[in-house]
């Protein structure tokens, strides 16, 4: 048998996975977690702005999340991602304005090709050096 300092009585039970728990039906389902797809969003774009990261400050959930994010020109937005796409809800980081009616974007390139001309010609370069790299290679 084995020494514990607790008693299985006072192990907490409330573990966020009650019986009326959201997470009641999570297994079997494919029900998209948005931290992780705004990670991955961060991920793919963060080489061509200035900053770009997942709001703590502002709760995420499993149907929305916020991305800071600051471009090559200075200017700071919030962002709400949703299954919807993702939009502009503030001009400054951990934001949300309600009276800003902003449209989604499908993508989160087509929205920052809407903010910023330095993300476009970045973003377009790379795209271009990776061509060229491909042509290279089957050109060996």
């Amino acid at each position: 048998r084995m020494e514990t300092d607790y008693s299985p009585m006072e192990l907490p039970n409330n573990t966020g996975f009650e019986e009326d728990s959201d997470y009641r039906d999570f297994e079997g389902t494919d029900v998209k977690d948005m931290r992780l797809e705004a990670e991955a969003v961060v991920n793919d774009v963060l080489f061509a702005v200035s900053n770009m990261f997942v709001s703590k400050a502002l709760p995420c959930a499993e149907d929305v999340a916020y991305i800071n994010v600051e471009t090559r020109e200075r200017n700071r937005y919030c962002l709400e991602l949703t299954e919807a796409g993702l939009r502009v809800v503030a001009y400054d980081f951990d934001q949300t304005d309600d009276r800003l009616q902003t449209p989604y974007h499908e993508t989160v390139y087509s929205l920052l090709d809407s903010l910023s001309p330095a993300y476009r010609e970045v973003f377009g370069n790379a795209i271009l050096q990776r061509l060229e790299a491909l042509k290279k290679e089957s050109q060996s």
